[in-house]
């Protein structure tokens, strides 16, 4: 089966990208460093092409309450023009995915999921529509979406919009000019830093792309790819589906409870899933057996996901769900799962790198957060 194209795969060959498989799509891995990559976001600006995420609008005047009971949020609380960070959930409690939800109007969302799970996502939600008057939408081939991130993020996006960008909140987005093009501009992004995502139409990409990086050359911007993409994230302590979250975790068991909200008061409160949540929310305040936590290494050798984290006896303890080398840090790190028994920040405990223990400090999450 052929690989899926973005709008700007021409583009990024043009630049010398090295491509990926990633979902079903052709991304872009890297286009030189992707530690020179890393630290020009973390410092200056990056630019990526994200158009492999899935978008799905659901319209309707019941489309609040469809979502309501789809999703773990209260979702037709959120106010048009914002956005949040919700889960759908299966019967059982398990994370189908983590989503982005943003509200565009009275009665329309638009609902971005992970491309892994974008059918996933579009197939339960069409399922669950049933008895609400709501429409569900693949609005996938309608989007591209490119992000712009970093401490000049801001200044780069001036030159091109006359949008309130200081006015537009985190977790905001409006309708915007950009380059001449319409967009809808959201302040949000998956790397740590301020930012802003830029959902258009595929056919502008090419232009959209070009215009940014032009208007970025005095602040040093540069295109960005999915590797530095995943160290960021990492550093922010940023969930990656099918590493910190699956099907077999809670929302609970991943330390993101603050997610679920049993206070609904759309469907009777009901959504899928709540009753299993519910147990989870309580064995949680129980004290869960195991915690999501960061590890920290003064070595040089790289804690890699699905390693052992052991104790001083060799006992196995947890596992890792991400790990790399911190550019920001100039260390190793990861993030694991571990015994509640270890899981205070200052533990010494140690990894499993290939018959030998590495030895790693537990830290709390996030390693990496920026000046505000």
């Amino acid at each position: 089966m052929s690989l899926r194209l973005t709008a700007l795969d021409a583009l990024h060959r043009s630049l010398g990208a090295t491509m990926t498989d990633f979902a079903g799509w052709d991304m872009p891995l890297r286009y030189g460093s992707e530690r020179e990559e890393h630290l020009a976001v973390r410092t200056r600006a990056g630019l990526f092409d994200l158009s492999h995420m899935g978008e799905i609008t659901v319209s309707g005047p019941q489309a609040g309450e469809l979502l309501d009971h789809a999703l773990v949020g209260f979702v037709s609380a959120l106010g048009v023009l914002r956005a949040r960070y919700t889960m759908i959930c299966r019967e059982d409690g398990g994370i189908l995915d983590d989503l982005i939800v943003y509200r565009t109007a009275e009665d329309e969302y638009l609902v971005v999921a992970n491309a892994s799970n974008a059918q996933v996502v579009l197939d339960a939600l069409t399922e669950r529509a049933a008895g609400f008057d709501a429409v569900v939408r693949d609005d996938r081939d309608a989007y591209a979406l490119l992000a712009v991130q970093g401490p000049e993020a801001n200044g780069i996006l001036a030159k091109l919009t006359d949008a309130d960008l200081p006015g537009l909140k985190y977790y905001a987005l409006l309708p915007a000019t950009v380059a001449g093009r319409k967009v809808w501009l959201a302040r949000t992004g998956y790397t740590g830093e301020d930012g802003f995502e830029v959902f258009c139409a595929p056919a502008d990409a090419e232009q959209l792309w070009t215009a940014l990086t032009e208007a970025g050359t005095a602040e040093g911007l540069v295109p960005c790819g999915l590797s530095c993409r995943d160290t960021l994230r990492l550093e922010a302590g940023m969930p990656l589906y099918g590493h910190e979250l699956s099907t077999d975790l809670t929302p609970f068991d991943a330390g993101l409870g603050r997610v679920v909200r049993f206070d609904k008061t759309t469907n009777g409160g009901a959504f899928v899933g709540r009753e299993a949540l519910e147990k989870a929310a309580a064995r949680a305040g129980a004290e869960a057996p195991r915690k999501l936590v960061g590890l920290v290494s003064e070595g040089r050798r790289v804690p890699r996901a699905e390693y052992a984290v052991v104790d001083a006896e060799g006992a196995v303890i947890g596992r890792i769900t991400s790990g790399a080398p911190s550019p920001t840090l100039g260390k190793p790190i990861a993030i694991a799962y571990v015994d509640a028994a270890h899981a205070e920040p200052g533990t010494a405990v140690a990894v499993d790198v290939r018959g030998r223990p590495e030895p790693v400090e537990v830290v709390a999450l996030p390693f990496y957060k920026r000046a505000r």
